[in-house]
């Protein structure tokens, strides 16, 4: 099957022969459909606080702030922006005005960094934003996306200021990850040396960014039609990345108490940052008080514990946690097994069309039903889809130790048989490339699972360069 220097490509990649062939083997096998009982809705997985419960969670989380504890913002953002410019790249090549184009170079003095376009129309403005000022091949965290009197900002900077407004700890601490291309990391470090004191003074804070790459153990091999290695037009092994479900083992490295998560393109100005602020504090609450009694029951059940007691913490996981326990279990191990997980708390918004997974109700092989976040490709029955209520904004706080304070291993929570498949090409032939589970998909499918209800107002992506138009990032 693999070759001498087969053998030392994957060494390269840090893939072992048998991680190799067990790819190859999911291109053949193909992976399972999921068990999906149903969409999850307001009551049935889905948490709308009242107005009482929400001052206490907000309440919750500024008490945890003031405890010393370890807070972690984690954003993704290794993503390149050229999709963002797809449009422009098409009218590079063509010269056709269509409407997108027309609305972008009517308002091209409305985009941050518009100033640098002044007296530019036309293709040349188009071709001075892309390859003088390299919008084109830089990373979407680099971009001017928001005006500002001081100094325009990148999303980069939004998520300085985010996490100074919520994840600041008691001694003025504010940790931020970023997870970038290893193209763009000395880039990124440049602009937050370049920025960081200037937002330190302003917030009154003290920053540690840190950043981390995409490890070369998490890409996949290629294969072709009938699951063989792909191989390019020298013979060599076709590795791809693995997806953003990856970045797992990048959360893993994290020491940290609480992790938020959130993609880099989703950031508003500062005017509109209120709303944001407060869901995220809220999610964060609910978290802390879900782990303060999961904790307490973890402690309880190393002890006796009666048959009505155990029924009392049955019913926590399947109220609070919309975790539903299959009969037959010893109840007391399966109770121990359930709460001692990773927690997440995953804001979701109603369904106004925007693209995204959604929130299912999901059966695993042992008969428990519990909360997971699918992607339309794990979704067999598509009339499903037209069910759900709410979808995923990618809005998530973790909780990443357990009732002892030791850090779980979050690799052993990753399902293997949610990833899949999808069709790609390499030098004009077709190929199979392999994702893995993502990373708030199958990567956390074996977490405890909450979902919040939180406003539209707080998802604001930036999937088209046109996006930055809309009133909530003008």
């Amino acid at each position: 099957m693999f070759t001498p220097q087969d053998l030392e490509q994957l060494r390269s990649h840090q893939v072992s022969q048998e991680q190799a062939l067990r790819q190859l083997e999911q291109f053949r096998t193909g992976f399972p459909e999921l068990d999906i009982v149903s969409a999850c809705a307001i009551g049935k997985g889905i948490l709308r606080p009242d107005k009482a419960e929400e001052t206490n969670f907000l309440k919750a989380w500024d008490k945890y702030l003031d405890e010393n504890h370890i807070v972690v913002k984690f954003v993704p953002a290794s993503g390149a922006a050229s999709r963002m410019f797809k449009n422009l790249f098409e009218y590079l090549e063509t010269g056709e005005r269509t409407a997108f184009i027309d609305d972008f170079l009517a308002h091209k003095d409305c985009f941050a960094f518009g100033e640098s376009l002044s007296g530019k129309d036309g293709q040349e403005a188009v071709r001075y934003l892309l390859e003088d000022m390299h919008y084109g091949s830089l990373p979407k965290g680099l971009l001017l996306f928001h005006k500002y009197p001081e100094g325009n900002r990148t999303p980069a900077l939004e998520h300085l200021v985010e996490g100074a407004l919520y994840a600041k700890s008691e001694d003025g601490t504010v940790n931020i990850h970023f997870t970038v291309s290893h193209d763009h990391l000395e880039l990124f470090k440049q602009h937050i040396a370049e920025h960081k004191e200037q937002f330190e003074k302003k917030f009154g804070c003290r920053f540690n960014i840190s950043f981390s790459e995409q490890k070369p153990s998490t890409d996949t091999l290629a294969a072709d039609a009938e699951g063989n290695p792909f191989r390019d037009k020298n013979g060599k092994l076709l590795f791809r990345p693995g997806g953003h479900g990856a970045l797992i083992e990048n959360l893993n490295d994290i020491d940290a108490d609480v992790v938020f998560i959130k993609n880099i393109d989703n950031v508003v100005p500062d005017r509109l940052k209120d709303d944001t602020v407060r869901y995220k504090k809220l999610i964060a609450g609910v978290l802390v008080s879900l782990q303060q009694q999961v904790f307490a029951f973890l402690k309880e059940l190393e002890g006796e514990v009666s048959d009505a007691r155990l029924s009392e913490i049955r019913d926590f996981a399947e109220q609070k946690l919309c975790y539903k326990i299959a009969d037959g279990a010893n109840l007391k191990e399966k109770l121990i097994a359930v709460l001692n997980r990773p927690i997440r708390v995953c804001g979701m918004v109603r369904n106004d069309g925007e693209p995204g997974g959604g929130p299912f109700l999901v059966r695993d092989e042992n008969g428990d039903i519990q909360c997971q976040i699918l992607e339309s490709s794990q979704i067999a029955d598509k009339s499903l889809m037209s069910n759900a209520t709410h979808f995923n904004p990618v809005d998530l706080v973790c909780s990443l130790r357990d009732y002892r304070g030791n850090h779980f291993d979050l690799r052993q929570f990753v399902d293997p048989k949610t990833g899949f498949i999808s069709q790609k090409s390499k030098d004009g032939r077709e190929l199979q490339a392999l994702e893995l589970p993502g990373l708030w998909n199958g990567a956390m499918a074996h977490w405890n699972t909450v979902f919040v209800e939180v406003p539209l107002i707080t998802f604001n992506p930036v999937k088209t360069v046109n996006d930055l138009l809309r009133a909530e990032h003008q």
